[in-house]
């Protein structure tokens, strides 16, 4: 029988803290940002910028193209009942993905109402509710900025994350102080009955520290931040993480769908008469190529959405992340079915040539038949 967790020391007061709700989108395949911004600025008060990472070095870790970064009005949410405020902003991505992310601010709460106010804004936001505030939200930026979307997607694809952040406790704490005094099973696993111990282990595995007094710890669907210095760092990181996670499962999926259309057409290729062969085989493969190309180029700019050079503390937390979110099983099942429509269009190009030279074979046989029979004749 599993054991209460032990507390040592009274509960902790979050001094100073928020919840922060993503929900992600692909929208295009590419985002003009500049056109974006410009945009942005002409239609609507609210801010625009290209983000940057707040206290990291740009020589340390960076993003590959800095996203746009634009403030929402803000809003009113209705959390168990209770009206509150919050902020919503998004950030465009060179390679059509939006997030859009949604603050609640937390001061002032015992630790357990905390962690009750992180379950509640989850059910608050999960809801059909909640879909049509995310639905409208992106509307309203995409109505905006639709002249610098490149080929507009409407997939039903989107990834959700809780961040919950606490810049300040009632006393200072340390990373171990806060593990020993504040029980995060709860806030990270949303449930309300109690763990198993191996569950409560497996939940609290990925911790990591820089200072005595800072700590992440992350979950598939939640992370936990203690930063008494307020930096966004990591929280930056864990979006662009989900970003990845996001657009990979996109590509996945389209491959997926193109792969069986691929084998009709290869078979409907072949058919026919063979004269027509070495065009219909051409024309398949210049779209195999395309393919190939718009997908390697775009998943290469998420790929490199990050750059980690030297800061040796955040490229932990972003390659743990990575992994906690299976992006590179993802990504590698893209690379996959990418290599096989290479292999096929290698295929089709080599039948085209060959068909051609066939063609161009029996043209010269003809002419020489022709000749044949004029001299004959003669």
């Amino acid at each position: 029988m599993s054991r209460p967790f032990e507390t040592h020391g009274p509960e902790p007061i979050v001094a100073s803290g928020q919840i922060m709700a993503l929900r992600l989108f692909d929208v295009a395949y590419a985002i003009d940002l500049a056109a974006a911004e410009a945009l942005w600025t002409r239609h609507t008060s609210g801010g625009a910028s290209r983000a940057r990472l707040a206290v990291t070095p740009p020589k340390a870790m960076a993003f590959g193209v800095p996203p746009l970064s634009i403030v929402l009005d803000p809003i009113s949410l209705s959390i168990d009942g209770v009206a509150m405020a919050a902020t919503i902003t998004a950030r465009l991505y060179d390679f059509g993905a939006v997030t859009l992310a949604l603050r609640v601010r937390c001061d002032g709460l015992s630790w357990r109402a905390f962690a009750d106010r992180m379950n509640a804004t989850e059910r608050c936001l999960a809801g059909a509710a909640g879909a049509a505030l995310w639905d409208r939200t992106l509307g309203a930026v995409r109505n905006i900025v639709a002249s610098a979307l490149a080929r507009p997607t409407a997939s039903d694809l989107t990834e959700d994350y809780l961040i919950a952040v606490v810049q300040g406790f009632d006393t200072p704490m340390t990373a171990a102080e806060v593990l020993a005094r504040a029980d995060l099973v709860p806030l990270l696993s949303g449930e309300t009955r109690r763990l198993s111990e191996a569950a409560r282990a497996d939940l609290l595995r990925r911790q990591f520290s820089y200072y005595e007094d800072d700590l992440v710890v992350l979950t598939w669907d939640r992370a936990f931040i203690y930063e008494p210095r307020g930096d966004s760092d990591v929280a930056d990181v864990l979006e662009v993480a989900n970003v990845q996670l996001l657009e990979m499962r996109y590509y996945d999926e389209l491959l997926d769908d193109e792969l069986p259309r691929m084998n009709d057409l290869v078979e409907t290729a072949r058919g026919g008469l063979n004269v027509l062969a070495s065009r219909r085989y051409a024309g398949l493969a210049r779209k195999l190529y395309t393919l190939v190309a718009d997908v390697t180029e775009l998943t290469e700019k998420v790929d490199n959405a990050l750059q980690v050079t030297e800061d040796v503390y955040l490229a932990r937390v972003y390659g743990a992340a990575l992994d906690l979110f299976r992006v590179g099983l993802v990504s590698a099942a893209v690379h996959r079915k990418l290599a096989i429509i290479r292999d096929t269009y290698t295929a089709l190009y080599d039948e085209a040539s060959g068909a051609r030279t066939e063609l161009m074979e029996a043209a010269i046989l003809l002419l020489i038949f022709v000749e044949l029979i004029i001299a004959v004749t003669r």
